[in-house]
């Protein structure tokens, strides 16, 4: 009854306030496909770096010596990355995108310790076959980055219009709540994605070699 009461109650006030503002719910429309698209393209970058593993891997594996623990920690990453079924409605619970959010960084920390440590493997960072999948896994680190980015924005756009009166009303009867959002902990790190790239002429001594992701 109680619920009956306060669904009436917010029909109600939005037929008071619907004439003077829309109460938003065009905006909510718009925002949300926002979102949607954008989602829908973080999803696809981190794929496309999914899918980049493996024959990177093999690769890798044909340097004899490479550190297997790089390697294993590498494909133990995917793994768990990719085993997050990332639906759209993974935004609307807090809780699966947090773990969604934490499994790609972990690939991403994997995959730049992989690309620091190659760098003691002069055979492995001349291999041609190497040097392109770094190429495309540096371009697809920088899509991961402008996508979230977009995402990022579009989230925040959308929730502001749920807090906001009074949309907040419509989005308190229509049923619409905030979205996860990425937590940027770092606000360059976000600007600017660490290199997975590297330069193939041996590092001077006592310098660092170039392009290694920090």
């Amino acid at each position: 009854m109680r619920k009956r009461i306060r669904a009436l109650t917010l029909t109600a006030t939005l037929a008071l306030t619907l004439p003077m503002s829309g109460c938003g719910y065009n905006t909510f429309q718009t925002t949300d496909e926002q979102v949607k698209a954008s989602w829908s393209e973080v999803i696809n970058q981190y794929q496309r770096r999914a899918d980049l593993v493996p024959n990177l891997v093999a690769t890798v594996k044909g340097e004899a010596k490479f550190e297997q623990e790089t390697l294993t920690k590498v494909i133990e990453a995917r793994s768990r990355a990719t085993s997050i079924l990332a639906t759209p409605e993974l935004v609307n619970d807090p809780a699966a995108f947090q773990k969604f959010q934490a499994a790609q960084g972990e690939l991403t920390g994997a995959l730049s310790r992989l690309m620091v440590v190659s760098e003691n493997y002069p055979n492995l960072r001349a291999n041609q076959g190497f040097r392109d999948l770094s190429a495309q896994l540096e371009g697809t680190e920088n899509r991961i980055t402008v996508a979230r980015n977009r995402y990022i924005k579009s989230v925040q756009e959308y929730n502001v219009t749920v807090r906001s009166f009074p949309s907040n009303l419509t989005a308190m009867a229509m049923g619409y709540k905030e979205k996860a959002n990425f937590a940027v902990e770092n606000e360059k790190q976000i600007s600017k994605p660490p290199s997975v790239g590297f330069d193939t002429a041996p590092a001077k001594a006592g310098g660092t070699a170039s392009g290694a992701a920090q």
